[in-house]
């Protein structure tokens, strides 16, 4: 396998994907990026299509693999699953399609692995410990899932996706990887994903009220996007027996209100804060307990929140419209003509 130096990467054109799609070409291996376009985006991935070492399909996990990725079977060495929406309102829109990219596509590269001879590596989550009951969360956690709950979809899907993909491993039909990967942020996030740090920065730099779902006292921990890619490769390239699943996250817990008060400092906004209903399911404590990737992989974040937040308002300042926010003055004139 060392010789093989061809990484798939489903979901290659999201957030993190796309991050990994970078850090991948950076240490020499030949991308094969597939995303269906459904959350990630062509411009995460543009500044690679000039690179002779990268090449994308347009294509769904839950279809059958293009006929140009099982041909290239023989030269892949890793494939990595990330193909998912990873935020509620996104995987919330079409659950049948979240649940199946989960269990469908997961097979599916499963069974492009065994066939490839080929590491693989899936990209689990936090969620599969639910609303939990035990705090900071190790791996032996087992959660507090509702199996019926619209986040279920998700939550759920993940959980398949590592029984599928711990049976290929134990079956000798695959090597496989499996990270939980907690909150995470930074560059190439979409405004509109509905999580916590694009929503509170995006609706900063637009001069909106900035909303908080519930009291604002649940807690979050972000690990910074360069951090968790570090981690994910680290753990997809463990030379040891069989890990398990590993949390890679940030364990630096804050509460919501303590994140969107440094944000308005970072941002000068003049927007005031206001409160929603918090949305069913929605975790209350959450902070990952990484003392098994310390160990194994040598690993923790080193970006700090503050210069994280830096980097990330500053990529959103580039990307998004600023209007300026409209003084009850304005809105009476606007209102006159």
């Amino acid at each position: 396998m060392k010789d093989k130096k061809v990484a798939f990467v489903a979901g290659g054109a999201g957030f993190i994907g796309s991050h990994m799609c970078d850090r991948l070409i950076a240490d020499g291996y030949h991308v094969l990026c597939l995303d269906n376009l459904q959350t990630g985006r062509e411009e995460n991935i543009r500044h690679l299509k000039r690179e002779s070492r990268f090449d994308f399909i347009e294509h769904d996990v839950t279809a059958p693999l293009p006929t140009a990725v099982t041909r290239a079977a023989r030269n892949i060495a890793f494939v990595y699953n990330l193909a998912c929406a990873a935020s509620p309102p996104h995987y919330q829109s079409d659950p049948e399609h979240t649940m199946l990219t989960n269990v469908v596509g997961t097979s599916h590269l499963l069974r492009l692995a065994e066939k490839a001879g080929a590491r693989f590596f899936l990209s689990s989550t936090s969620e599969v410990y639910g609303d939990p009951e035990m705090h900071p969360q190790p791996e032996s956690y087992r959660g507090w899932v509702n199996c019926t709950g619209p986040r279920a979809c998700y939550d759920e899907g993940k959980r398949s996706a590592e029984t599928l993909s711990f049976d290929f491993d134990r079956l000798g039909r695959a090597e496989v990887r499996v990270a939980r990967i907690f909150n995470t942020y930074g560059p190439r996030m979409r405004p509109d994903d509905g999580r916590v740090v694009s929503n509170v920065i995006c609706q900063a730099l637009s001069g909106e009220d900035i909303t908080i779902y519930g009291d604002g006292s649940q807690t979050r921990s972000f690990c910074y996007a360069d951090d968790l890619v570090e981690g994910l490769l680290r753990l997809s390239r463990y030379e040891g027996p069989q890990p398990g699943p590993v949390n890679i996250g940030n364990p630096v817990e804050l509460t919501v209100s303590d994140l969107a008060d440094r944000v308005i400092a970072l941002t000068g906004t003049d927007a005031e804060l206001v409160y929603r209903p918090l949305p069913i399911d929605d975790p209350r404590r959450r902070r990952p307990d990484i003392s098994k990737a310390k160990q194994l992989l040598k690993w923790q974040p080193r970006v700090s929140l503050q210069e994280g937040l830096e980097q990330t308002i500053s990529w959103f300042t580039r990307t998004i419209d600023r209007p300026q926010r409209r003084t009850e003055a304005d809105q009476m004139v606007v209102a006159a003509e």
